[in-house]
C-alpha cells in the first residue's frame, strides 16, 4: 500500500475482522464494496519488508539475480531495481555472496519468489522516505499548484541537505493540508527509523530481517484513512486498541472515525461484506442494465469478455453497445481491484463502429481506474477491438488466495463430458474381454453417471457385446469409475 489517492474521493466505510489465523479489510466505496485486504497468519504480509540478504546467483543472460533472504524460496531481483543498474550489467554490480540490503516489493505468487529491489523506501502517513534517491517531490494527485507550492516549500525548510545526506522524500497525497509541524515530525521519525535499519544491518548477519512494515490494520490506517472516511470498524479489541493508538498520535483528528464492534452478528454479514465476497469465485458478474462479465484469470494474464445479455436498450443498437460498454467499464475496475487482479489484462468490449465511442470508452475506463492505488497502463483499443492493459501487482489475487486447483477438472476449469465419458467406457469394456462372451461384467461409476447409463443401457451393452451389472458409488469423482471383470 503506497501512494494515497486524492482525498476528494468517493466516500469509504472501512471494516476489519480478525478471526481464525486471518485478517480481512473491506474497503467500502459509497456502498458497494471496492476493495479486500487478506492476510493470513501462516504466510504474513512481507511486502515492505527489509532484509540483510546475500547473493546466491547472478544471470547477467536475463540481467536478475537470486537473492538469498532467508526464506524457503530465494528471491529475484531485475537489474532496473539494482542500485546503478541503468548503467551497468548486472555481473559489474553484483557478486555471488555478496551482502545486500533489499525491500520486498512483491510477493511470492505461484511458482515464482518474491520481488525485492535495493531502492529501500520508508513510508510514512505523509511522506517517503528514499534514502537512496536524491529527490524531494510531492505527488502528482495534489493538484492544487497553490497546494503544491505551500508543501514545497515546507520541504525546502525540512529537507535541507545537512539534514538528509544525500536522502530524498516524497510528499505523499495525504500531505495535503498537513502543516509544517506534522510534516518535520514525521521526517524526524523516518530518519531515525532509517539510522536504526543501518545499524542493524550494520552488526548482523545475512539472511536478516531488517524491519518489517507494519501490521495489516495499522497499514490501512496510515494509507486509506482520511477526511472522506466515514468509519473504520475493527472486530478484535487488541486491533483497534493499536489503530486507536497509532491514528491518536498520527492524525488525531481522525480518532473519532475508529470504532470497535462488538455485536454477535459477524462483522462482514451484519455490513452485508460477506455475501459480496461469495461472488469472488464466480466467473460471471451481472450488469445492471442487463449485460455481463466473463472474467477468466491465468497466471500472468486476465481475459474479461463484455456480453449485453438481455439488454436491448430503446434506441439504435450503437447506443446500445455504447450503453453496456460504459457500465461495463467502470464494472471492470471495480473487479480489478476487488480481486486484486494484476499482470496484463486484456478487455474484449462489444464491438462499436463510431470512433467517438471507442474515444468516450477509453476515458470511462480511464476515469473508473482513477482510485486505484496500483499503478495501471491503459493501451488504445485494438483493430480487433480489444483493450490491452496492466496493473501492477504486489501479491497474489484474492481467487487463488481462497481457492485451489480443482482435482476434478487439474485447473483447466472443465470435465469431460456424459457422452465422451461413456464412449470411454464402452472402448475400455469392450477392448477388456475383446468382444467375447462368458463371466460376469460389472461396473461402478459416479452416481449421476449411473443414472445416465441406465436410460441407455441396452445400447451400451449391444454396442460392446455383452450385458454387465451397473452401479454407483457417491465416494467416486466424476470421471473416476472401477470395471470389475470375474
Amino acid at each position: 500500500m503506497n501512494e494515497n489517492v486524492k482525498s476528494e474521493g468517493p466516500k469509504r466505510e472501512i471494516f476489519a475482522n480478525k478471526s481464525f489465523e486471518e485478517t480481512r479489510i473491506a474497503i467500502v466505496e459509497d456502498g458497494r464494496l471496492a476493495e479486500l485486504y487478506w492476510e493470513r497468519e501462516s504466510k504474513g504480509n512481507i511486502v515492505g519488508n527489509i532484509y540483510k540478504a546475500s547473493v546466491d546467483n547472478v544471470l547477467p543472460g536475463i540481467s536478475s539475480a537470486f537473492i538469498n533472504v532467508g526464506t524457503e524460496k530465494n528471491a529475484y531481483i531485475y537489474i532496473s531495481d539494482v542500485l546503478g543498474g541503468q548503467k551497468e550489467p548486472i555481473e559489474n554490480l553484483l557478486r555471488k555472496d555478496q551482502e545486500v540490503m533489499v525491500q520486498v516489493t512483491k510477493g511470492a505468487i505461484s511458482t515464482k519468489g518474491m520481488k525485492v529491489s535495493m531502492d529501500i523506501s520508508l513510508p510514512g502517513r505523509y511522506l517517503v522516505l528514499t534514502p537512496y534517491q536524491d529527490f524531494v517531490g510531492v505527488s502528482k494527485n495534489i493538484q492544487s499548484p497553490e497546494e503544491r507550492n505551500r508543501l514545497s516549500e515546507i520541504m525546502r525548510r525540512l529537507a535541507n541537505p545537512e539534514i538528509m545526506s544525500g536522502k530524498g522524500c516524497i510528499v505523499r497525497t495525504e500531505a495535503e493540508g498537513a502543516t509544517e509541524k506534522e510534516l518535520d515530525r514525521e521526517l524526524r521519525y523516518l530518519l531515525r527509523l532509517w539510522d536504526s535499519i543501518m545499524l542493524k544491518y550494520d552488526s548482523s548477519k545475512p539472511p536478516c530481517l531488517l524491519h518489517s512494515d507494519m501490521d495489516m490494520t495499522v497499514q490501512v490506517a496510515r494509507d486509506i484513512l482520511s477526511e472522506n472516511t466515514s468509519i473504520y470498524m475493527l472486530d478484535d479489541y487488541d486491533a483497534y486498541k493499536t489503530v486507536d493508538d497509532f491514528v491518536s498520535k498520527i492524525s488525531p483528528e481522525l480518532r473519532d472515525k475508529i470504532r470497535y464492534y462488538d455485536g454477535r452478528t459477524p462483522i462482514f454479514k451484519a455490513f452485508d461484506v460477506e455475501k459480496e465476497i461469495d461472488t469472488i469465485r464466480k466467473i460471471k458478474v451481472p450488469l445492471q442494465n442487463g449485460g455481463s462479465l466473463v472474467i477468466q484469470e491465468a497466471e500472468s494474464l486476465c481475459a474479461i469478455d463484455v456480453n449485453t445479455g438481455r439488454f436491448t436498450g430503446n434506441t439504435t443498437q450503437e447506443d446500445t453497445v455504447t450503453a453496456t460498454n460504459l457500465e461495463a467499464a467502470k464494472e471492470i475496475a471495480r473487479q480489478l481491484r476487488l480481486r486484486n487482479i494484476g499482470g496484463i489484462i486484456v478487455i474484449d468490449f462489444i464491438d462499436m463502429k463510431k470512433a467517438a465511442n471507442r474515444h468516450k470508452l477509453i476515458e470511462a475506463l480511464q476515469e473508473a481506474v482513477k482510485y486505484d492505488r496500483a499503478k495501471i497502463r491503459i493501451l488504445p483499443i485494438t483493430r480487433l477491438g480489444l483493450v490491452e492493459m496492466t496493473r501492477e501487482r504486489k501479491r497474489q489475487s484474492t481467487l487463488s488466495l481462497i481457492t485451489e486447483e480443482c482435482p476434478e477438472c487439474h485447473g483447466s476449469g472443465r470435465v469431460m463430458s456424459r457422452e465422451s465419458l461413456i464412449i470411454k467406457l464402452q472402448r475400455e469394456m469392450k477392448g477388456m474381454t475383446m468382444g467375447r462372451p462368458g463371466g460376469i461384467m460389472r461396473l461402478v461409476v459416479n452416481p449421476v453417471l449411473c443414472e445416465e447409463i441406465k436410460r441407455q443401457q441396452d445400447v451400451f451393452e449391444r454396442n460392446i457385446h455383452r450385458s454387465f451389472k451397473l452401479s454407483s458409488d457417491p465416494l467416486l469423482s466424476w470421471e473416476d469409475y472401477r470395471i470389475v471383470l470375474e
